[in-house]
């Protein structure tokens, strides 16, 4: 069997990364978003934002609209509420993740449920392929166990089979607890690319480490081999170049 070659990685240290301190709240700007403006980096294939944010107690994004987009939010830790123009709120804890489509038009907020304890949570852009979509919004709690030692794969193009809520582009995402001296493998096809982000741990990447805050551009077709050197946690995008 001919063994498959590795995929190109352009790694971005934790200490690369924007960051922004509005007291009410903390983020990780990954690419260009509201105030921070670079165009030599404004995302990668169809990921066109990714944000890591944490929200203090009882805090809120009000609600504000958008238009033409898949937004991805995966709360890393504490209550994520959600509310939108479609009627539709609720909360989501640790592992849970929301698809929300903003085609056509609408508007939504993110608040932290807990009046005591902060919440953090990643949220992600994806360029649908085609606009005007319906919006709509789907959700699903996962737990650690659902990602441990393994990709979960929770997010999928529409019509695929298998687990994962769906996305309006061939996108997939990716999420997984590594734990010490552990392995999953994830190869990229022809003319794919991606994305990865550490949450918390330590990690090799296809021989190079990695650890808490890092990141890394996928940036062609090949294999990416994880393995766990701390219990780590990540996100794994896959999308067309």
């Amino acid at each position: 069997m001919a063994r498959v070659a590795q995929a190109t990685l352009g790694i971005r240290p934790e200490r690369s990364i924007y960051r922004i301190d509005g007291g009410w709240f903390k983020a990780r700007w990954h690419f260009s978003f509201d105030r921070y403006d670079d165009p030599n980096n404004m995302g990668i294939g169809t990921l066109r934002v990714f944000n890591h944010d944490t929200l203090v107690p009882g805090a809120a994004w009000p609600m504000h609209p958008h238009r033409d987009i898949e937004g991805i939010t995966c709360v890393v830790s504490g209550q994520f509420e959600h509310a939108d123009s479609l009627g539709n709120d609720g909360v989501l804890e640790a592992g849970g993740v929301q698809r929300m489509r903003l085609g056509s038009g609408a508007e939504h907020s993110e608040r932290n449920h807990s009046k005591t304890e902060p919440m953090e949570f990643i949220q992600m852009w994806i360029i649908p392929d085609q606009r005007g979509l319906t919006p709509s919004i789907a959700q699903k709690q996962y737990t650690v166990a659902d990602r441990t030692d393994r990709l979960l794969r929770f997010l999928k193009p529409e019509g695929a089979p298998g687990e994962g809520l769906t996305v309006a582009r061939d996108v997939s995402m990716y999420a997984s607890r590594l734990g010490v001296g552990r392995d999953v493998r994830h190869e990229f096809g022809d003319g794919r690319g991606g994305y990865l982000y550490i949450i918390d741990g330590a990690l090799t990447v296809n021989g190079e480490p990695m650890s808490r805050g890092d990141a890394a551009y996928v940036l062609g077709a090949g294999e990416l081999a994880l393995r766990g050197e701390r219990a780590a946690d990540l996100i794994l995008v896959d999308t067309p170049l």
